[in-house]
């Protein structure tokens, strides 16, 4: 396979690009299974017996939280530091320490569970992310997500950047109750977007938040979501429900 030059300069400029994105603002390494519909409950005992080795040979450097999809995709979500991280195998000292074979078991159950598993980075971009009381990616008590896709291509990505922070903006001078975080699509992501994350009791706690703040939108915040809408290539939404029994968090001695 032939690389020209251009091609090459590109890419390593992709490529620092997201080491700088990942210096600003924090990376978080996104591994996604997609789980069979019949093998939801596998899984999950699977990944339950999977944390509970985890804890009985306390295993470092390897924490998570688990969110559950309503399409059935189960997330696993761990903050990194740099690209350098891709080098270590943090599973290495529980494999060392349970057994290979042992340690071997539990992934070949996970693999019935699933045809196919993703993984990408992002980042959380606190300059676009609306959170008034201080930024904070798990709200006690608030479990829920909701999951807003603005889909982008790399000719309209800063455009729409620019128009998630006018929303941001007047978010700031209406003093919305309703808050956001905002993530970035990085390294290994099939798709480039911007995804706006909300969090909540409930669905029904949801909806009433959104709604209090569609209710104070008037003109000016119509006209800025209509400005956004009109910017990207695609968008989607998602739920999902905090799983903090399918997470994992390393002790501290």
């Amino acid at each position: 396979m032939k690389i020209s030059k251009n091609t090459l300069c590109t890419t390593l400029l992709l490529i620092m690009a997201t080491i700088m994105l990942s210096a600003q603002n924090q990376a978080y390494w996104v591994h996604t299974d997609y789980v069979k519909p019949a093998m939801q409950d596998e899984y999950e005992k699977t990944t339950k017996d999977f944390v509970e080795a985890c804890k009985k040979y306390d295993l470092k450097g390897a924490d998570w939280t688990s969110i559950r999809i309503d399409d059935g995709r189960y997330l696993s979500i761990a903050p990194i530091k740099n690209m350098a991280d891709f080098d270590a195998n943090p599973l290495a000292p529980l494999a060392e320490k349970m057994g290979n074979e042992s340690f071997s078991a539990i992934f070949k159950r996970f693999n019935t569970c699933y045809d196919k598993h993703t993984d990408y980075v992002i980042h959380l971009n606190s300059n676009l992310s609306y959170m008034p009381d201080g930024m904070n990616v798990n709200i006690p008590n608030q479990d829920y997500r909701k999951y807003h896709f603005f889909y982008v291509t790399p000719s309209t990505s800063k455009a729409v950047s620019e128009k998630i922070k006018a929303i941001k903006e007047f978010y700031v001078k209406k003093g919305l109750k309703e808050q956001f975080r905002i993530y970035q699509s990085g390294f290994g992501a099939p798709e480039e977007f911007y995804v706006a994350v909300l969090s909540a009791k409930d669905a029904q706690d949801y909806i009433k938040t959104s709604d209090e703040a569609e209710a104070q939108y008037g003109e000016e915040g119509k006209k800025l979501f209509d400005e956004l809408f009109s910017s990207i290539s695609r968008y989607e939404t998602k739920s999902g429900v905090m799983r903090p029994d399918l997470a994992y968090v390393a002790k501290t001695n």
